[in-house]
């Protein structure tokens, strides 16, 4: 893909946001109005109970036929929402961004020159000049942002930042699901180098209209994440090894200790059945049995989800069939 031949796809996930959709609409129409290569939006509801849905259908009349809506069956969270819309996007780079306005737009075409011209998988946002509570939303982001970094080697600033520009066969490599939404810095090189993830710095906006839905509220929550992330990124081919090699030490250090008893036992004829360290022995050989059998087991659970597939992270209602040339915004010649 050059940068001569290209479309983009903004995505953009939406839960109980009614007042700021048509804002959102015509703020985003204004940053790409000049843009010079094919464009569509795509507006994701996330089962919301508002008149969201309604806002949306309204401004999609308004706009015109670039402007797409993707109907979830109900809220299955951020996560969901947004593989719902890169699944639903048809252009070679694909943007998404969050439905607060809090995110500009403007930086949307710098964004993608910058992906283009450098040859990138990923540009994430940077808000450098966060717009949000310091004790509440801003402490806690940046605890969040070192402990990610740390664990995955992916160094970026914010993590956080819904405002990302990918490169549509890069993102497409990985599935989103459960709350991945906030590592996707650090999903992203698993299938690409972290050489080809760069940060640029982007306006941030305080929220005007209604109150967070999304986004990392609290840093216990982003240190079970990171468990996970961990994981993942070392073990998800070979789970065994972790299992296993957690269960080995413990059955060889409850060997030891059995050994080492029985020593006492038969060379000084020392009474060991009442003795603490002879139910630590026998633990850690329990346990270190198990530990290796649940290594087998996620070894043969490995092996059935990369044979058969996995099941869908959302549902969504059926919508009008757009061909590949209809739907897009083109800039006047």
């Amino acid at each position: 893909m050059t940068h001569d031949a290209h479309a983009v796809s903004i995505v953009v996930p939406l839960f109980n946001e009614a007042e700021n959709v048509a804002p959102l609409v015509e703020r985003i129409s204004e940053a790409m109005s000049g843009y010079a290569y094919r464009w569509e939006l795509i507006l994701v509801d996330d089962g919301s109970s508002d008149e969201t849905i309604d806002e949306i259908r309204r401004m999609a009349s308004i706009a015109g036929r670039h402007v797409h809506l993707v109907e979830l069956v109900r809220n299955y969270r951020q996560t969901a929402a947004m593989q719902a819309g890169i699944d639903a996007a048809r252009g070679d780079v694909i943007v998404t961004l969050d439905g607060d306005l809090q995110n500009d737009p403007f930086d949307i075409p710098r964004m993608v020159a910058r992906l283009l011209n450098e040859d990138l998988d990923l540009v994430a946002g940077w808000r450098k000049d966060r717009k949000e509570g310091l004790l509440l939303r801003r402490i806690p982001s940046r605890i969040a942002n070192w402990l990610i970094a740390r664990t995955t080697g992916v160094r970026l600033n914010d993590y956080g930042c819904s405002l990302k520009v990918f490169r549509a066969s890069a993102i497409r490599s990985i599935r989103l699901y459960g709350e991945m939404h906030r590592f996707i810095p650090a999903w992203m090189a698993t299938v690409t180098t972290p050489r080809r993830i760069a940060e640029e710095v982007v306006v941030h906006h305080p929220r005007v209209h209604g109150k967070s839905k999304y986004g990392i509220s609290r840093t216990f929550r982003v240190i079970l994440d990171l468990v996970f992330v961990f994981f993942f990124m070392r073990y998800r081919t070979r789970p065994g090894h972790f299992f296993g090699g957690i269960g080995l030490g413990a059955l060889a250090g409850g060997l030891l200790i059995l050994a080492y008893l029985l020593g006492l036992k038969l060379v000084f004829d020392e009474d060991i059945g009442t003795r603490p360290l002879m139910f630590v022995g026998f633990f850690l050989v329990i346990a270190g049995f198990q530990m290796i059998l649940t290594g087998l087991l996620a070894e043969v659970v490995t092996r059935i989800y990369h044979e058969s597939g996995t099941a869908p992270a959302y549902l969504a209602r059926p919508s009008a069939k757009t061909g590949p040339d209809d739907g897009w915004h083109i800039a006047a010649r």
